[in-house]
């Protein structure tokens, strides 16, 4: 019997950016996947790339600041309709200016994290926010 072999996970890495005292949610625009969901922003990995390297970039173009990547959060891994994504939430500080507008979403907003549970969160980012609040359950 030949041997299938099932493709790798898709990558995905998200920044829990910290400042002040509070997180950085996004929600996703229109017309993209989890239209009108909060997450934290982020992207996919590279081959070759890490982790960090790819938070800075992805962090750099979606909002056009800079970032310190910190310890990895949270590790969720969803079906996807061709291979399961795996979301690798960091936690991340700023190192410049906040940002003030996105590529991906319509709405930003700094978030205390026992607040971060009222927000409509998508699915993958679920339990990165139930331990950065401090393990409240999301709505």
């Amino acid at each position: 019997m030949p041997s299938r072999h099932l493709p790798t996970a898709l990558i995905v890495v998200a920044a829990a950016i910290q400042h002040n005292g509070a997180f950085l949610c996004a929600r996703k625009a229109p017309g993209t996947a989890n239209a009108g969901l909060w997450e934290f922003p982020g992207g996919k990995v590279d081959p070759g790339e890490t982790d960090a390297a790819a938070l800075i970039r992805e962090i750099r173009e979606e909002l056009g600041c800079s970032i310190t990547v910190g310890d990895r959060v949270s590790a969720t891994v969803t079906p996807g309709r061709r291979r399961a994504v795996e979301l690798r939430v960091y936690t991340c500080a700023l190192t410049g200016d906040a940002p003030t507008s996105s590529t991906d979403h319509d709405a930003m907003q700094w978030v205390h994290p026992s607040d971060l549970p009222h927000l409509a969160w998508a699915p993958a980012d679920l339990d990165a926010v139930r331990i950065l609040s401090g393990g409240a359950a999301p709505a």
